[in-house]
């Protein structure tokens, strides 16, 4: 997700995650990083075809498997008290996790997180994220790069540590996600798949 370092107005303290919780409305696209407020930046055509695309793929999956939740932005999560507040692209919440589901945040970590990569944020997605993510306890995070046509998948591992996997002949099975798995050649397609054939194909329908 794009991000600028822009602040909404000038601060005189820094904020708490419930000020800025308060702070923010429905249509906001923020994070909240170190006690600042942090602007996000409107996405790319393209960046909102994959996210929406793997949304409905993804919330159809689970829906039908009775799974859990998918959530796209605006939505925060927070998973630590010393860690930032996130507007992480894609979110997946497990049943058993659902106890952690406030009104506008996920308190503690999501079982799966999306991000999509945008030109400046390369870095931060795999370098500042990936590092809070992993500290956060998100079990499985995808990073993924349309510019670059590059997917990395990072599953959290039984010492708390990242380990990178990779698709096995160009098939991505998730962890986090019971039973689902992607064809990694589906996210670089112009134009995108049509999402009931990819159901049609994960025998969901």
């Amino acid at each position: 997700m794009a991000t600028t370092a822009a602040k909404a107005e000038p601060q005189k303290a820094k904020m708490t995650y419930q000020e800025f919780l308060d702070w923010c409305d429905e249509d906001t696209l923020a994070e909240w990083v170190d006690g600042e407020i942090v602007l996000t930046s409107p996405a790319s055509r393209g960046h909102q075809d994959l996210g929406g695309f793997l949304a409905a793929v993804l919330r159809a999956y689970v829906e039908e498997r009775g799974l859990g939740q998918v959530f796209i932005p605006p939505f925060q999560m927070k998973t630590g008290p010393d860690l930032p507040g996130r507007e992480p692209d894609l979110l997946f919440v497990s049943k058993k996790t659902l106890k952690r589901l406030k009104r506008t945040y996920l308190d503690g970590p999501a079982d799966l997180v999306v991000e999509i990569v945008s030109p400046d944020s390369r870095l931060r997605d795999r370098g500042e994220k990936l590092a809070e993510y992993e500290a956060g306890g998100v079990r499985e995070y995808w990073v993924l790069d349309p510019g670059a046509r590059r997917a990395d998948f990072y599953v959290r591992a039984a010492d708390g540590r990242y380990e990178r996997k990779r698709p096995d002949q160009g098939n991505y099975r998730s962890q986090a996600i019971d039973g689902f798995w992607l064809r990694e050649r589906w996210l670089w397609k112009e134009p995108l798949p049509k999402v009931l054939s990819i159901l049609r194909e994960l025998g969901v329908i």
